[in-house]
């Protein structure tokens, strides 16, 4: 028996020596359901002697897939888990398209395209149809719930007046992702599960190849990937599913919170485990958070536990307005830190929406206190990223258009809009791709621009050919220049910005290069951008080492925790939210609420205030409704006459003059 199934309790235990037949783990926030698929991981393997190869462990973060790959490596001997698959919901069915796709329409080298070349896409058909675009996002969200929803073009029902523009858009919009040989994330589930349910032969591959499937955070699956896990259980029915209903809380990107209820209908024999002992939050903290989540309706009734002390009281700051909320919070973590000698990384400061991090991050500052912002523009939402990415798709696949309209242009080369216009036309009219159409007649386009055209697609073609039979990495790290994009970037800003674009251009390209250096690593281009694509470059590594604060949105801090947490605006209308007005949005709500308590494993401490500006006037908002569901004694209420009377920025001065000098003796 391995060290790390020495640690389990009971219910872990029973949880890990069920291997045949349907199981839902119901783990509680801090149970250890990770020790668990693990554990369970080498128990199979180890114990009951199953090829890896017949194993898959499906969770939602590419971070949680590494960490429970590097647990089960930590314990097992290299060629005892080779072939095992820990992956994302998205990569496990990218390896099922990267295996099935060409025999259905596509080619091998098909790209996956971003969300925002997905609204491209659409707000290019919407101008097509209507001359209009002011629609694009929202049909673009529509169409992807259709596809979290299982649905093609025609099952759908019509319903209000955007479910019926978006069904007309996405019929069209399939059919021009096809003809770019590009698919779109909802796809990479979407597409397997059209697949299994068309293809027998396919379905059965994939059956026979997955026998036991362990699913983390189960809660968070959508209706599309329900579909997914059931069409590879149809032959087996070995299925670990680990999750909470009580931490069911983005409905609003997909997840249906039902999928633990369809399970009791659909596997008959489903056996029930519950994981209530907590290892992360003292007594108080618990019990705070089952009674707020207790109000809620249950198929299954939990109730966490800790043997970790009963802790502190929790306090309840009634702040006078959003500026000493936050600078009440700064000057907290100051005189925390300093009695306790302790780090900023033990911080961290949860809020249900974004603009609450604006006095926040004021008072942060004024206090010298470093801080991480979760939920800032994401590495690959830089442009000089999109554009070499752009250059990169289209190398490997020049039928992909949004790639080419952002390449072609990118530096300018004289090809304007009319002249993309015009070829955009000719290749609708002869059906075939905008790369692809530069090298007919009869395209209509004047001299100059159609050499500046031919010049660009003989160079991509040169290049691509050039990567395919070099060294891939030294090729890829050339085009920045062959395209001169360092005098591009000059020519849009200063030379210091200038520079540190070039310097992320330099880092993608490092990155690509260790992705290629891992064991199993991408084999071509084309595997290589599809791992890129499904990246979370927020995820780094060292994000996580970095001694700073936590600022974070209550949706982004799930899965963390940290020793003292401060859960800011605890208002009707903040949470719940405004938006929130059924009963099952005030439930989720709450649960967003019971994410926050949980987050917290020795203090926590909840604010709301007397005033705050909302639309540029102060309103007098109401305490949460969900403070009143803890009861009392768990609580310690301070109001704002209780506050000192010495002015936050004063306390701020003082507190950091006696850090400084700690810092600096002889200055």
């Amino acid at each position: 028996m391995s060290q790390d199934r020495l640690r389990l309790n009971v219910p872990q235990t029973e949880a890990v020596r069920h291997v045949h037949g349907p199981l839902l783990v119901l783990a509680g926030a801090g149970s250890g359901k990770t020790r668990v698929i693990t554990s369970k991981i080498i128990h199979l393997i180890n114990d009951h002697q199953v090829d890896p190869r017949h194993i898959c462990a499906v969770t939602f973060t590419n971070k949680a897939a590494k960490e429970m790959k590097s647990r089960v490596s930590q314990v097992l001997e290299g060629r005892k888990y080779r072939g095992l698959t820990v992956s994302t919901f998205h990569r496990l069915g990218l390896g099922i398209l990267r295996r099935e796709l060409e025999h259905h329409g596509y080619g091998a080298n098909f790209s996956v395209i971003d969300p925002g070349d997905s609204l491209a896409l659409v707000r290019s058909l919407l101008r097509e149809r209507n001359g209009q675009a002011e629609m694009a996002e929202a049909i673009q969200a529509r169409i992807s719930r259709f596809k979290n929803d299982g649905l093609l073009p025609e099952e759908i029902i019509p319903g209000d007046q955007l479910s019926e523009e978006a069904r007309g858009i996405y019929s069209d919009y399939q059919r021009a992702l096809k003809a770019c040989n590009a698919v779109d994330l909802d796809d990479l589930i979407f597409l397997p599960v059209q697949i299994f349910q068309n293809d027998t032969a396919a379905a059965e591959r994939w059956q026979e190849r997955l026998r036991h499937i362990l699913v983390d955070e189960y809660q968070d699956s959508n209706g599309a990937q329900y579909r997914f896990l059931h069409n590879l259980l149809q032959k087996r029915q070995n299925l670990t599913a680990v999750g909470d209903d009580d931490q069911s809380i983005y409905s609003w990107r997909g997840a249906a919170a039902n999928n633990i209820h369809r399970l009791t209908t659909d596997f008959p024999d489903l056996r029930v485990i519950k994981l209530e002992q907590n290892y992360r939050s003292t007594g108080r903290i618990l019990r705070a958070a089952n009674a707020v989540i207790a109000q809620n309706v249950h198929l299954f009734e939990k109730r966490l536990w800790s043997d970790m002390g009963e802790g502190h009281a929790i306090p309840v700051w009634r702040c006078g307005d959003e500026t000493d909320e936050a600078e009440q919070i700064a000057s907290a973590i100051l005189r925390d830190r300093f009695q306790r000698n302790g780090e900023y990384r033990d911080y961290a400061i949860l809020y249900r929406s974004n603009h609450q991090s604006r006095p926040l991050e004021s008072a942060l500052r004024a206090a010298r206190i470093p801080y991480q912002l979760t939920g800032g523009i994401s590495f690959f939402d830089r442009s000089e990223i999109k554009d070499l990415l752009a250059y990169f798709r289209l190398l490997q696949n020049p039928d992909d258009d949004p790639a080419f309209l952002r390449a072609v242009n990118t530096p300018r080369r004289g090809i304007g809009s009319s002249t993309l216009e015009r070829l955009g036309q000719f290749a609708r009219q002869q059906g075939i791709s905008l790369f692809a159409a530069i090298f007919e007649d009869g395209t209509g386009i004047q001299d100059r621009p159609r050499d500046a055209l031919m010049d660009f697609a003989q160079w991509i073609n040169l290049k691509g050919d050039e990567i395919r039979k070099s060294e891939m990495i030294p090729a890829l790290r050339s085009v920045p220049e062959e395209i001169d994009y360092w005098n591009h970037l000059q020519a849009e800003g200063e030379e210091r910005e200038a520079r540190r674009r070039w310097e992320n251009l330099q880092e993608l390209l490092d990155w690509m290069e260790r992705l290629t250096r891992q064991d199993e690593g991408p084999a071509d281009l084309s595997q290589l951008l599809q791992q890129l694509m499904l990246y979370n470059m927020l995820e780094r590594e060292e994000d996580e080492d970095r001694d700073v604060v936590r600022l974070s949105t209550l949706h982004a801090a799930k899965g963390l925790e940290f020793p003292n947490v401060f859960l800011v605006g605890a208002e009707e209308e903040l949470i719940p939210h405004r938006n929130s007005e059924t009963p099952e949005q005030i439930e989720e709500e709450r649960r967003l609420f019971y994410v926050g308590l949980t987050r917290a494993r020795y203090h926590l401490t909840l604010t709301f205030c007397s005033r705050r500006r909302r639309y540029g006037e102060h309103i007098a908002p109401e305490p949460s409704r969900f403070l009143q569901e803890i009861p009392g004694d768990l609580l310690d209420w301070k109001g704002e006459q209780e506050s000192p009377e010495m002015d936050q920025k004063d306390a701020f001065a003082r507190l950091r003059a006696i850090l400084d000098s700690q810092a600096n003796p002889e200055g």
